[in-house]
């Protein structure tokens, strides 16, 4: 069984309406390849560490490495990521699970 695969986000939206046609296409896409979201925006409290910025974390779960990285480098979200780059500023890390 391979171990799970994550990308962690943090992103600061710039244009909210824009923002939302991503993550409701996003949220789609995710459904549609197994993947969901773990955490997406919310309640955040900084616990240690200097903050640089207070961008909104996101934390999405895919069922192995590679499928997180198929997603993020696939046709169907570079589509996406054109509506996300016009709407917001992001960070994006890929972590393999535990």
């Amino acid at each position: 069984m391979s171990k799970k695969g994550y990308i962690i986000i943090r992103i600061e939206v710039e244009d909210p309406i824009q923002y939302s046609k991503y993550t409701a296409k996003a949220a789609k896409l995710l459904e549609r390849i197994g993947a969901k979201y773990i955490a997406r925006g919310g309640q955040m409290e900084h616990l240690e560490g200097v903050d640089e910025d207070n961008r909104r974390v996101v934390i999405m779960e895919f069922p192995s490495y590679q499928a997180a990285r198929n997603y993020y480098f696939s046709e169907d979200y570079r589509a996406l990521k054109a509506l996300r780059n016009g709407a917001s500023d992001a960070k994006f890390v890929l972590v393999e699970g535990v």
